[in-house]
C-alpha cells in the first residue's frame, strides 16, 4: 500500500509503500481564507496533463481525491512549504509525477492520501 501523509502544520509530505518512508517533499496547502480537505481518500481520478477549469491553472500530475481537490506539480515552488494554495496539495512537478507514477505502478486503489493538521 502506498501511503500520501500530508502534515498541513509542517507543509509536508511523506509518501510510505508498505510502512517504509520513500520521500518526504514540502508541500502548499489552503492559504488563508481556504481549505484543504482534512481525513483519508482514496484517488478518484488521476490526469497526466490537466488545467484547472477554475483558476486556469496548470495541474501537472494530477492525482483528485475529493471531488475539485487534487495532489499536483506547481510552478510556484518558491512558495512550496507554506500555505499558498485555494485547497489543493501543491508539489515540485518532478515529485508530483514521482507520486503519480507510484500510484500508477501500486494501482489507484493501492493508494491513500492522508491529510491532517
Amino acid at each position: 500500500r502506498l501511503i500520501a501523509d500530508v502534515d498541513i502544520s509542517s507543509q509536508t509530505m511523506t509518501v510510505r509503500k508498505d510502512g517504509r518512508v520513500l520521500y518526504r517533499w514540502p508541500v502548499s496547502t489552503a492559504r488563508p481564507g481556504k481549505v484543504t480537505p482534512i481525513g483519508t481518500f482514496r484517488p478518484q481520478r488521476m490526469h497526466r496533463k490537466w488545467r484547472s477549469t477554475i483558476y486556469g491553472s496548470n495541474m501537472p500530475y494530477s492525482i483528485f481525491f475529493r471531488g475539485p481537490y487534487a495532489i499536483h506539480g506547481t510552478g510556484a515552488v518558491s512558495r512550496l512549504g507554506r500555505p499558498a494554495s485555494a485547497g489543493c496539495v501543491r508539489l515540485h512537478t518532478a515529485n508530483a509525477k514521482r507520486l503519480y507514477d507510484l500510484t500508477r505502478q501500486v494501482g489507484p486503489s493501492n493508494m491513500r492520501v492522508r491529510i491532517r493538521h
